[in-house]
Protein backbone atom coordinates (compact mmCIF):
# COMPACT_ATOMS: atom_id res chain seq x y z
CA UNK A 1 0.00 0.00 0.00
CA UNK A 2 2.91 2.35 0.71
CA UNK A 3 6.41 2.17 -0.75
CA UNK A 4 9.17 4.60 0.23
CA UNK A 5 12.55 4.26 -1.46
CA UNK A 6 15.76 6.09 -0.54
CA UNK A 7 13.91 9.11 0.87
CA UNK A 8 16.10 12.08 1.83
CA UNK A 9 15.25 15.53 3.14
CA UNK A 10 17.61 18.27 4.30
CA UNK A 11 16.48 21.55 5.85
CA UNK A 12 19.93 23.06 6.45
CA UNK A 13 21.44 23.36 2.97
CA UNK A 14 24.65 24.93 4.29
CA UNK A 15 25.84 21.59 5.70
CA UNK A 16 26.24 18.50 3.57
CA UNK A 17 25.53 16.13 6.47
CA UNK A 18 22.51 17.97 7.95
CA UNK A 19 19.83 15.47 6.92
CA UNK A 20 16.42 15.37 8.59
CA UNK A 21 15.76 12.10 6.74
CA UNK A 22 18.45 10.04 5.03
CA UNK A 23 18.07 6.99 2.78
CA UNK A 24 14.78 5.81 4.32
CA UNK A 25 13.21 2.81 2.55
CA UNK A 26 9.99 1.26 3.86
CA UNK A 27 7.20 -0.94 2.49
CA UNK A 28 3.83 -1.08 4.30
CA UNK A 29 1.26 -3.75 3.47
CA UNK A 30 -2.43 -3.12 2.93
CA UNK A 31 -4.31 -3.05 6.24
CA UNK A 32 -1.12 -2.83 8.31
CA UNK A 33 -0.72 -0.59 11.36
CA UNK A 34 2.84 0.69 10.90
CA UNK A 35 4.57 2.99 13.40
CA UNK A 36 7.54 5.32 13.08
CA UNK A 37 9.07 5.50 16.56
CA UNK A 38 11.93 7.62 17.81
CA UNK A 39 13.05 10.64 19.84
CA UNK A 40 12.34 14.24 18.86
CA UNK A 41 14.26 15.26 15.76
CA UNK A 42 14.80 11.71 14.47
CA UNK A 43 12.94 12.31 11.18
CA UNK A 44 9.70 10.44 11.81
CA UNK A 45 7.37 13.43 11.29
CA UNK A 46 9.34 14.59 8.25
CA UNK A 47 8.87 11.12 6.75
CA UNK A 48 5.11 11.23 7.45
CA UNK A 49 4.74 14.75 6.05
CA UNK A 50 6.64 13.70 2.93
CA UNK A 51 4.12 10.89 2.37
CA UNK A 52 1.29 13.39 2.84
CA UNK A 53 2.85 15.86 0.40
CA UNK A 54 3.36 18.53 3.07
CA UNK A 55 7.14 18.35 2.67
CA UNK A 56 9.15 18.27 -0.56
CA UNK A 57 11.90 15.64 -0.22
CA UNK A 58 15.30 16.16 -1.87
CA UNK A 59 15.60 12.58 -3.11
CA UNK A 60 13.79 9.27 -3.31
CA UNK A 61 10.39 7.96 -4.36
CA UNK A 62 7.02 7.50 -2.69
CA UNK A 63 4.20 5.34 -4.09
CA UNK A 64 0.68 4.89 -2.66
CA UNK A 65 -1.34 1.87 -3.82
CA UNK A 66 0.98 1.48 -6.79
CA UNK A 67 0.76 5.13 -7.90
CA UNK A 68 3.96 7.15 -7.68
CA UNK A 69 3.14 10.39 -5.84
CA UNK A 70 6.72 11.63 -5.59
CA UNK A 71 9.89 10.93 -7.53
CA UNK A 72 12.87 13.25 -7.40
CA UNK A 73 14.54 11.49 -10.32
CA UNK A 74 11.46 11.65 -12.58
CA UNK A 75 10.17 15.02 -11.40
CA UNK A 76 6.84 13.66 -10.13
CA UNK A 77 5.07 15.62 -7.39
CA UNK A 78 1.39 14.79 -6.85
CA UNK A 79 -0.39 17.54 -4.86
CA UNK A 80 -1.72 16.80 -1.37
CA UNK A 81 -5.36 16.93 -2.50
CA UNK A 82 -4.76 14.21 -5.11
CA UNK A 83 -3.04 11.76 -2.75
CA UNK A 84 -5.39 9.13 -1.38
CA UNK A 85 -4.60 9.89 2.27
CA UNK A 86 -6.30 11.22 5.39
CA UNK A 87 -4.35 12.79 8.24
CA UNK A 88 -4.86 13.29 11.99
CA UNK A 89 -2.57 15.85 13.59
CA UNK A 90 -1.25 16.29 17.12
CA UNK A 91 -3.50 19.34 17.46
CA UNK A 92 -7.01 18.23 16.60
CA UNK A 93 -7.64 21.22 14.26
CA UNK A 94 -11.36 21.18 15.05
CA UNK A 95 -13.32 24.12 13.60
CA UNK A 96 -14.81 25.88 16.69
CA UNK A 97 -17.68 27.53 14.77
CA UNK A 98 -18.98 24.17 13.48
CA UNK A 99 -20.93 21.34 15.04
CA UNK A 100 -19.53 17.83 15.26
CA UNK A 101 -21.31 16.73 12.08
CA UNK A 102 -20.22 19.86 10.19
CA UNK A 103 -16.60 19.23 11.17
CA UNK A 104 -16.79 15.66 9.91
CA UNK A 105 -18.58 16.67 6.68
CA UNK A 106 -16.00 19.36 5.82
CA UNK A 107 -13.55 17.11 3.89
CA UNK A 108 -16.44 15.61 1.91
CA UNK A 109 -17.45 19.07 0.70
CA UNK A 110 -13.89 19.64 -0.49
CA UNK A 111 -14.13 16.32 -2.36
CA UNK A 112 -17.46 17.27 -3.94
CA UNK A 113 -19.45 14.66 -1.98
CA UNK A 114 -22.80 16.16 -0.97
CA UNK A 115 -26.42 15.29 -0.37
CA UNK A 116 -27.59 11.90 0.82
CA UNK A 117 -24.18 10.29 0.27
CA UNK A 118 -22.50 12.85 2.53
CA UNK A 119 -25.18 12.42 5.23
CA UNK A 120 -24.75 8.64 5.13
CA UNK A 121 -20.95 8.77 5.33
CA UNK A 122 -20.95 11.31 8.17
CA UNK A 123 -23.44 9.21 10.16
CA UNK A 124 -21.35 6.07 9.59
CA UNK A 125 -18.09 7.80 10.63
CA UNK A 126 -19.66 9.20 13.81
CA UNK A 127 -21.08 5.78 14.62
CA UNK A 128 -17.62 4.25 14.18
CA UNK A 129 -16.08 6.59 16.78
CA UNK A 130 -19.03 6.52 19.19
CA UNK A 131 -20.19 10.10 18.62
CA UNK A 132 -23.52 9.57 16.85
CA UNK A 133 -25.39 11.19 19.76
CA UNK A 134 -23.15 14.28 19.59
CA UNK A 135 -23.61 15.14 15.90
CA UNK A 136 -25.32 18.51 16.60
CA UNK A 137 -23.12 19.55 19.54
CA UNK A 138 -20.89 22.62 19.01
CA UNK A 139 -17.26 21.54 18.81
CA UNK A 140 -16.02 23.82 21.68
CA UNK A 141 -18.29 21.94 24.12
CA UNK A 142 -16.47 18.64 23.59
CA UNK A 143 -13.87 17.12 25.90
CA UNK A 144 -10.33 16.45 24.67
CA UNK A 145 -11.08 12.79 24.02
CA UNK A 146 -14.27 13.67 22.12
CA UNK A 147 -12.40 16.21 19.99
CA UNK A 148 -9.86 13.52 19.17
CA UNK A 149 -12.70 11.25 18.05
CA UNK A 150 -14.04 14.02 15.81
CA UNK A 151 -10.60 14.32 14.22
CA UNK A 152 -10.57 10.55 13.65
CA UNK A 153 -14.10 10.59 12.20
CA UNK A 154 -13.12 13.42 9.85
CA UNK A 155 -10.23 11.28 8.61
CA UNK A 156 -12.31 8.09 8.37
CA UNK A 157 -15.11 9.76 6.41
CA UNK A 158 -12.79 10.28 3.44
CA UNK A 159 -12.41 6.51 3.04
CA UNK A 160 -8.79 7.09 2.03
CA UNK A 161 -6.40 4.23 1.36
CA UNK A 162 -3.90 5.43 3.98
CA UNK A 163 -4.51 7.04 7.36
CA UNK A 164 -1.59 9.15 8.62
CA UNK A 165 -1.46 9.93 12.35
CA UNK A 166 1.09 12.36 13.78
CA UNK A 167 1.26 11.85 17.58
CA UNK A 168 -2.55 12.16 17.85
CA UNK A 169 -2.74 11.10 21.52
CA UNK A 170 0.06 13.20 22.99
CA UNK A 171 -2.26 15.98 24.24
CA UNK A 172 -4.44 13.60 26.26
CA UNK A 173 -3.98 12.66 29.91
CA UNK A 174 -2.52 9.25 30.72
CA UNK A 175 -5.79 7.42 31.39
CA UNK A 176 -7.56 8.80 28.33
CA UNK A 177 -4.49 8.13 26.19
CA UNK A 178 -4.58 4.47 27.21
CA UNK A 179 -8.30 4.25 26.45
CA UNK A 180 -7.85 5.91 23.05
CA UNK A 181 -5.08 3.47 22.12
CA UNK A 182 -7.54 0.61 22.39
CA UNK A 183 -10.26 2.50 20.52
CA UNK A 184 -7.87 3.59 17.75
CA UNK A 185 -6.56 0.07 17.18
CA UNK A 186 -10.09 -1.38 17.17
CA UNK A 187 -11.23 1.32 14.73
CA UNK A 188 -8.33 0.66 12.35
CA UNK A 189 -9.09 -3.05 12.35
CA UNK A 190 -12.82 -2.50 11.74
CA UNK A 191 -12.36 -0.22 8.75
CA UNK A 192 -9.36 -2.18 7.45
CA UNK A 193 -7.40 0.91 6.42
CA UNK A 194 -3.61 1.12 6.31
CA UNK A 195 -2.31 3.30 9.16
CA UNK A 196 1.04 5.07 9.43
CA UNK A 197 1.52 6.30 12.98
CA UNK A 198 4.18 8.61 14.43
CA UNK A 199 5.06 8.61 18.13
CA UNK A 200 7.93 8.95 20.60
CA UNK A 201 6.04 6.79 23.14
CA UNK A 202 7.35 3.21 23.01
CA UNK A 203 4.39 1.78 24.95
CA UNK A 204 2.04 3.34 22.42
CA UNK A 205 4.04 1.86 19.56
CA UNK A 206 4.07 -1.60 21.19
CA UNK A 207 0.31 -1.58 21.88
CA UNK A 208 -0.84 -0.36 18.48
CA UNK A 209 1.48 -1.66 15.82
CA UNK A 210 1.88 -4.62 13.53
CA UNK A 211 5.43 -3.41 12.84
CA UNK A 212 7.61 -0.64 14.23
CA UNK A 213 10.44 1.27 12.55
CA UNK A 214 12.81 2.78 15.12
CA UNK A 215 14.39 5.97 13.76
CA UNK A 216 17.42 7.91 14.86
CA UNK A 217 19.22 10.85 13.23
CA UNK A 218 17.10 10.54 10.10
CA UNK A 219 17.62 6.83 9.46
CA UNK A 220 15.74 3.64 10.29
CA UNK A 221 17.97 1.71 12.70
CA UNK A 222 15.63 -1.23 13.23
CA UNK A 223 12.34 -2.49 11.82
CA UNK A 224 10.42 -5.41 13.33
CA UNK A 225 7.13 -6.51 14.91
CA UNK A 226 6.78 -5.15 18.48
CA UNK A 227 7.45 -8.50 20.16
CA UNK A 228 10.68 -9.08 18.22
CA UNK A 229 11.80 -5.50 18.71
CA UNK A 230 11.35 -5.74 22.48
CA UNK A 231 12.47 -9.30 23.17
CA UNK A 232 15.29 -9.55 20.60
CA UNK A 233 16.53 -6.07 19.56
CA UNK A 234 19.49 -6.03 17.19
CA UNK A 235 20.97 -2.68 18.25
CA UNK A 236 21.99 -1.01 21.50
CA UNK A 237 19.93 2.07 20.61
CA UNK A 238 16.71 0.09 20.06
CA UNK A 239 17.32 -1.96 23.23
CA UNK A 240 17.54 1.23 25.30
CA UNK A 241 14.81 3.19 23.54
CA UNK A 242 12.18 0.45 23.58
CA UNK A 243 11.61 -0.23 27.28
CA UNK A 244 13.95 -0.36 30.25
CA UNK A 245 17.25 -2.14 29.71
CA UNK A 246 20.31 -3.07 31.74
CA UNK A 247 23.27 -3.74 29.43
CA UNK A 248 26.57 -5.37 30.38
CA UNK A 249 29.62 -6.24 28.27
CA UNK A 250 29.92 -9.96 27.63
CA UNK A 251 32.06 -12.50 25.80
CA UNK A 252 31.16 -15.98 24.65
CA UNK A 253 33.23 -18.60 26.50
CA UNK A 254 31.33 -21.80 25.64
CA UNK A 255 28.61 -23.08 23.31
CA UNK A 256 26.89 -26.28 24.33
CA UNK A 257 23.68 -27.58 22.73
CA UNK A 258 21.16 -24.74 22.99
CA UNK A 259 23.09 -22.87 25.71
CA UNK A 260 25.67 -20.11 25.30
CA UNK A 261 27.93 -19.47 28.28
CA UNK A 262 28.82 -15.82 28.77
CA UNK A 263 31.43 -14.03 30.88
CA UNK A 264 29.90 -10.83 32.28
CA UNK A 265 30.41 -8.35 35.17
CA UNK A 266 27.59 -10.24 36.92
CA UNK A 267 29.54 -13.49 36.73
CA UNK A 268 29.35 -16.33 34.22
CA UNK A 269 25.80 -16.66 32.89
CA UNK A 270 23.96 -18.89 30.43
CA UNK A 271 21.77 -17.70 27.56
CA UNK A 272 19.42 -19.51 25.20
CA UNK A 273 19.33 -16.60 22.76
CA UNK A 274 21.21 -16.46 19.43
CA UNK A 275 24.61 -14.80 19.18
CA UNK A 276 24.82 -12.03 16.53
CA UNK A 277 26.80 -13.11 13.48
CA UNK A 278 28.79 -9.90 13.04
CA UNK A 279 32.13 -9.47 14.78
CA UNK A 280 32.95 -6.89 17.41
CA UNK A 281 31.88 -6.38 21.03
CA UNK A 282 28.75 -7.96 22.48
CA UNK A 283 26.38 -6.87 25.24
CA UNK A 284 24.06 -8.80 27.53
CA UNK A 285 20.57 -7.21 27.65
CA UNK A 286 18.39 -7.83 30.71
CA UNK A 287 14.92 -6.30 31.07
CA UNK A 288 14.08 -5.55 34.76
CA UNK A 289 10.72 -7.34 34.55
CA UNK A 290 12.43 -10.53 33.34
CA UNK A 291 14.47 -10.91 36.54
CA UNK A 292 12.81 -13.03 39.24
CA UNK A 293 13.38 -13.22 42.98
CA UNK A 294 14.46 -16.79 43.81
CA UNK A 295 14.13 -18.81 46.98
CA UNK A 296 16.83 -18.12 49.62
CA UNK A 297 18.39 -21.57 49.07
CA UNK A 298 18.08 -21.55 45.25
CA UNK A 299 21.05 -22.84 43.26
CA UNK A 300 21.75 -23.62 39.62
CA UNK A 301 22.08 -21.64 36.39
CA UNK A 302 21.96 -17.85 36.54
CA UNK A 303 21.39 -17.51 40.29
CA UNK A 304 22.83 -14.26 41.69
CA UNK A 305 22.99 -12.90 45.23
CA UNK A 306 22.79 -9.29 46.35
CA UNK A 307 21.26 -6.70 48.65
CA UNK A 308 18.29 -4.45 47.86
CA UNK A 309 19.57 -0.86 48.04
CA UNK A 310 16.69 1.01 46.42
CA UNK A 311 12.92 0.56 46.29
CA UNK A 312 10.76 2.70 43.96
CA UNK A 313 7.04 2.15 44.57
CA UNK A 314 4.75 3.43 41.79
CA UNK A 315 1.53 1.64 42.68
CA UNK A 316 1.01 -1.28 40.31
CA UNK A 317 4.76 -1.78 39.80
CA UNK A 318 7.74 -1.74 42.15
CA UNK A 319 11.34 -1.36 40.98
CA UNK A 320 14.25 -2.62 43.09
CA UNK A 321 17.90 -1.72 42.69
CA UNK A 322 19.93 -4.74 43.79
CA UNK A 323 23.67 -4.46 44.50
CA UNK A 324 25.13 -7.83 43.55
CA UNK A 325 28.04 -9.65 45.12
CA UNK A 326 30.92 -8.57 42.91
CA UNK A 327 29.91 -4.92 42.60
CA UNK A 328 27.41 -4.76 39.74
CA UNK A 329 23.87 -3.38 40.16
CA UNK A 330 20.79 -4.89 38.57
CA UNK A 331 17.24 -3.59 38.39
CA UNK A 332 14.33 -5.91 39.20
CA UNK A 333 10.72 -5.00 38.49
CA UNK A 334 7.73 -6.71 40.05
CA UNK A 335 4.14 -6.01 41.05
CA UNK A 336 2.95 -4.58 44.35
CA UNK A 337 1.38 -7.93 45.24
CA UNK A 338 4.67 -8.76 46.99
CA UNK A 339 6.79 -6.04 48.59
CA UNK A 340 10.41 -6.19 49.70
CA UNK A 341 12.44 -3.78 51.83
CA UNK A 342 15.69 -1.90 51.45
CA UNK A 343 18.57 -3.78 53.05
CA UNK A 344 16.99 -7.15 52.39
CA UNK A 345 19.32 -9.88 51.09
CA UNK A 346 17.93 -11.38 47.88
CA UNK A 347 18.73 -14.12 45.42
CA UNK A 348 17.88 -13.44 41.80
CA UNK A 349 17.17 -15.73 38.86
CA UNK A 350 17.89 -14.69 35.27
CA UNK A 351 15.99 -17.01 32.88
CA UNK A 352 18.44 -18.07 30.10
CA UNK A 353 15.75 -17.51 27.45
CA UNK A 354 15.54 -13.86 28.55
CA UNK A 355 19.30 -13.20 28.54
CA UNK A 356 19.55 -11.45 25.16
CA UNK A 357 22.85 -10.97 23.35
CA UNK A 358 23.08 -7.69 21.40
CA UNK A 359 25.73 -6.52 18.96
CA UNK A 360 27.74 -3.57 20.33
CA UNK A 361 29.18 -2.21 23.53
CA UNK A 362 27.06 -0.86 26.44
CA UNK A 363 29.18 2.32 26.23
CA UNK A 364 27.85 2.84 22.69
CA UNK A 365 24.35 3.95 21.69
CA UNK A 366 24.60 2.73 18.13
Amino acid sequence: MLRIENLAKRYDTTRADAFAVRDVSIEVAEGEFFTLLGPSGCGKTTTLRSVAGLEMPDAGEIAIAGQTVFSAARGIVVPVARRDIAMVFQSYAIWPHMTVAENVRFPLEAMGVRGAEAVKRVAHALEMVGLAAFRDRPAPLLSGGQQQRVALARAVVKQAKILLLDEPLSNLDARLREQMRVELRDLQRRIGTTAIYVTHDQEEAMALSDRVAVMRDGVVVELAPPRDLYLQPRSIFAARFVGQADLFPCTVILRQDDLVRLRTPLGDLSSKRPVPIEGGPLSLLIRPEHVAFAAPDATGLNILEGTIRRVIFSGRLVEYGVDLVGGATLRVQGTSATLRDEGEVARLYLPPERCVIVQGSPDSDA
